[in-house]
């Protein structure tokens, strides 16, 4: 005899019987069920409710990619101008705004630049990509080494790099880059071309757009009639595998409707079966909820208990700024350090470039681009697939110093905190440890100094083989007390490339926490969760 069971329960019974088996899933299990009265589970469907939505695991492939290539590209990359340290995405907001009681510096630009009664909206039509070629960029960016693709979609202006109806009809006049400017789909084109060589695609998707009628009349329809439809054109058209969401910061998740959108494309979606979305979501979301949390031109988070990616640009601008000089832009050795750090705390960066209203991507950027991607080739083994080790970096003896995480401009000087050396009685870390199942990687800041390199608390069976990647030659080492020595005589010096970074492999090892200084004490509870409000001129 066949009961008539409804399925939920049928599904609740199985959650039940599966989290009930350990004390901690049961606690976890009963303690949502309780507050959200809805059923939780890692395999979904998912409920439009946020104790539901965080129970999606990340997807392997996220976990895996650690570097991907974030895009700026819009209007603003027409006058490209801020003050140096300052984001030239946002242009039109400092537009009209003054100064000790004069004009400002952008409004001063624009007028000495293009004339009296110029407005933003005039540079839609001077916003050509005629340069723009998708498949360069998407060689590009497959030589970097980077293994995802995440330009705007929309900014907080709200021009639209796809063919969006909802973006002319809210504003009044053609929005989008295929009714005025290049008139072609950006998006699409770059699509087809970043997949092609096998790459991730995602989109960066302001939900408020700073001058939209709609927005500025009535924020209930703007959400109905453009962040919602807009929202769901995109996964529909394009299928991404990552969503982006910014421009948050007014009102709650709650208000912008995002948990029924984002259980749309959990459940329902074209996306469904591969997508993160990243705590973007509501002014309630950031370092809360999300497949990702983010942190921007900081430090990233402290460990892996959540999945996060920290997003800057080379220099210090998103958008293109012509301001900028080569000094504001970051060095290859230090991105790239910064790369393995960032990684050995179980973090992503994503790197954005700016390119120009033309279409091309600026030299500065392009090289930065290819040192990653001639390191990565090399050492990328040490960064692709790999998870947190027992601790993330070894300490050269010496004061450590501090440092603060939080997801907006957390004050990170990792150039003054590497080398091989204590500098005036302040450690520096020496080493940056990832591992995989059957290998511990100690990525070394340089060459190590001297005959023999000591990787404290590191612990390797009988038979452990120890290289250097991109090397043939097989080490000695010397297992200890105190962890392992490895011997550097057999390196000729002729032999190193002087790389910013070298990679140890040892396979089999380990290494232990560090006086438990290192051990999980959650990204969240350690991070500050401060609600981002846009940026402060």
């Amino acid at each position: 005899m066949q009961l008539d069971v409804p399925t939920d329960t049928i599904r609740m019974n199985i959650l039940l019987k599966k989290f009930f088996s350990t004390c901690a899933g049961a606690a976890a299990l009963a303690s949502a069920f309780v507050a959200t009265g809805v059923p939780v589970s890692a395999d979904g469907p998912y409920a439009a409710k946020w104790a539901s939505l965080d129970k999606r695991p990340a997807p392997e492939w996220f976990l895996d990619a650690k570097f991907g290539i974030f895009i700026h590209w819009g209007l603003y990359s027409v006058p490209a101008f801020a003050n140096r340290g300052q984001y030239a995405e946002w242009y039109w907001s400092r537009l009209g705004k003054t100064r000790h009681g004069g004009q400002s510096y952008t409004s001063k630009f624009q007028e000495e630049k293009y004339g009296k009664g110029f407005k933003y909206e005039d540079f839609a039509p001077l916003f050509t990509a005629e340069k723009f070629d998708a498949r360069k960029w998407a060689e590009l960016f497959a030589k970097s080494g980077a293994r995802y693709i995440v330009p705007t979609s929309k900014h907080h202006e709200g021009f639209a790099l796809w063919p969006s109806a909802e973006a002319s009809k809210s504003w009044g006049r053609p929005w989008n880059a295929a009714e005025i400017g290049p008139k072609r789909d950006l998006l699409g084109e770059l699509g087809e071309a970043v997949r092609d060589k096998g790459l991730k695609y995602g989109f960066y998707f302001s939900l408020y757009e700073w001058h939209n009628p709609l927005w500025i009349k009535d924020r209930k329809r703007f959400i109905r009639e453009v962040y919602h439809p807009q929202f769901k054109d995109l996964v529909n058209r394009y299928k991404p595998s990552l969503l982006f969401g910014d421009g948050e910061w007014d009102i709650s998740s709650k208000d912008w409707g995002s948990e029924e959108l984002i259980a749309w494309l959990y459940n329902e979606s074209p996306s469904k079966d591969d997508v993160i979305i990243n705590d973007r979501w509501g002014k309630d979301t950031r370092l809360h909820h999300g497949g990702y949390y983010t942190t921007e031109y900081g430090a990233g988070l402290k460990d892996a208990s959540h999945p996060w990616e920290e997003n800057r640009g080379i220099g210090f601008s998103f958008g293109y700024n012509h301001v900028e000089i080569e000094a504001d832009y970051k060095t290859s050795r230090e991105l790239i350090l910064v790369l393995s750090d960032l990684v050995s705390r179980g973090g992503n960066l994503l790197l954005n470039i700016g390119p120009k209203a033309d279409g091309t991507i600026p030299e500065i950027m392009e090289k930065r681009l290819l040192d990653i991607g001639a390191w990565l080739a090399v050492n990328g083994e040490a960064i692709y697939g790999t998870r947190v080790a027992g601790r993330p970096c070894q300490w050269t003896a010496g004061k450590r110093p501090k440092q603060s995480y939080k997801n907006y401009k957390a004050k990170y000087n990792l150039m003054e905190h590497v080398g091989q050396a204590t500098v005036n009685g302040n450690a520096v870390k020496q080493v940056f440890y990832t591992q995989k199942k059957d290998a511990l990687y100690a990525i070394s800041v340089g060459w190590p100094e001297g005959a023999t390199l000591t990787l404290q608390g590191v612990s390797a069976p009988q038979g452990a083989i120890v290289t250097v990647l991109g090397l043939p030659n097989e080490l000695k080492y010397e297992i200890t007390k105190s962890g392992i020595t490895i011997a550097l005589d057999g390196i000729p010096s002729n032999k190193l490339s002087g790389a910013p970074a070298y990679t140890f492999k040892i396979t089999n090892a380990v290494v232990s926490q560090e006086d438990g200084t290192e051990a999980k004490t959650g990204a969240g509870k350690k991070a500050e969760k401060a609600g981002y409000t846009g940026e402060k001129d």
